[in-house]
């Protein structure tokens, strides 16, 4: 196995060659995660515009319905008056559309579509990230911020396709958009929660809740 092909969540080099057709993704043998080398990834310019295609119209009561187990969870777990991040808001901050539709307080980061570092610099009860860490280019990173922003007891809500070994990977289309990185098992969601500190782990198919 060369040395120059690591895990970005875990930095272990205890990786195999997992994928090898039209793409390429490794397995790392340390927290399991399915990703792709670095040397693959597309340009910045490349991956804005495969965001710019998503067709994500905030009022598409089927695409509500898509970030409903978010919705839902955060109209359970909060009131209007507690603080929330949409992180990697996107073209389309739908999310932050039916909780604002609640007079729920959320606010919107992204890197490309709402870059104000500022907000990364506060605290929040909870934060909602659907659809992005499978984007992640250095997940561990990007997980510890997450946590560095929740207040004591907060929670991360994310959804994101999770695979398994029912999957079949050659045809699963997941795979196939060149911007996603990094493909979780549950058993990798797990080594995060142990490795960041988080308290708690709740999956229920494509939502992902940590706990603080």
């Amino acid at each position: 196995m060369s040395d120059r092909v690591s895990c970005p969540l875990c930095s272990s080099e205890d990786v195999r060659l997992f994928y090898d057709r039209n793409h390429v993704f490794y397995s790392c043998g340390g927290c399991y995660g399915i990703f792709r080398p670095k040397g693959t990834y597309v340009d910045k310019d490349a991956e804005k515009s495969r965001y710019e295609e998503h067709n994500n119209d905030i009022f598409d009561q089927r695409y509500q319905q898509f970030v409903s187990p978010i919705t839902s969870s955060v109209l359970r777990d909060f009131e209007p008056y507690h603080s929330g991040l949409d992180f990697g808001a996107g073209t389309g901050p739908v999310i932050s559309k039916v909780l604002g539709d609640n007079a729920y307080n959320i606010v919107q980061y992204d890197p490309f579509f709402a870059n104000d570092k500022s907000l990364l610099q506060k605290h929040y009860h909870y934060i909602v990230c659907c659809e992005v860490m499978e984007h992640f280019h250095k997940p561990y990173n990007e997980f510890r911020l997450l946590r560095s922003l929740l207040l004591p007891e907060g929670k991360l809500y994310c959804m994101t396709g999770l695979y398994d070994n029912s999957i079949d990977f050659n045809g699963w289309n997941y795979k196939d958009d060149a911007t996603h990185v990094f493909i979780y098992r549950e058993r990798t969601l797990e080594w995060v929660r142990e490795a960041l500190g988080f308290s708690g782990l709740t999956v229920s198919g494509r939502l992902i809740i940590f706990e603080k």
